[in-house]
């Protein structure tokens, strides 16, 4: 495998978020998740991050500040999601708890849930939706699509 920390290093897919104050939500991500900054690359001025390569667990997500003269905002206030970042855990209440000091606000609260994770989901402060799981039990897909029928009965 490779070295996830080799500035060479990218997975096939990688997130590239846009954030207000890049420097805050690298620390932000520092905190929260444990994220190690790999490389920072600012404007010539200082005063912008051009792009910032954050390594979490064995993955590589990116980010840069705002720059509006050229089309790339972050989420804005009241702005709804089209998608979510996920993070695989070993230890997924320690990993929330860790994320909630550091203010990431809960939308969805940590439960045991029919596909054999138990997961939560959260917003952070720049904007975006993040979920958690850790994986409680494997399944075999026949015990999922009952798990699934009897969880969507109980709501119907």
């Amino acid at each position: 495998m490779a070295d996830v920390m080799s500035e060479q290093y990218f997975p096939t897919l990688t997130p590239y978020l846009v954030v207000r104050d890049a420097q805050a939500a690298i620390d932000f991500y520092s905190k929260a998740f444990g994220a190690v900054v790999r490389n920072v690359a600012k404007t010539p001025d200082g005063s912008k991050v051009m792009n910032a390569q954050l390594v979490i667990g064995d993955s590589v997500m990116m980010l840069n500040d705002e720059f509006p003269e050229h089309g790339s905002t972050g989420p804005q206030p009241g702005d709804r999601m089209p998608l979510s970042l996920h993070i695989n855990s070993t230890n997924i209440d320690a990993d929330i708890q860790r994320a909630v000091d550091a203010g990431v606000e809960i939308t969805m609260p940590l439960a045991d849930m029919f596909w054999g994770d138990r997961f939560g989901q959260f917003t952070c402060p720049f904007g975006y939706r993040w979920s958690m799981g850790q994986k409680l039990k494997r399944m075999s897909k026949e015990e999922m699509e009952a798990a699934a029928k009897e969880a969507f009965e109980e709501k119907g």
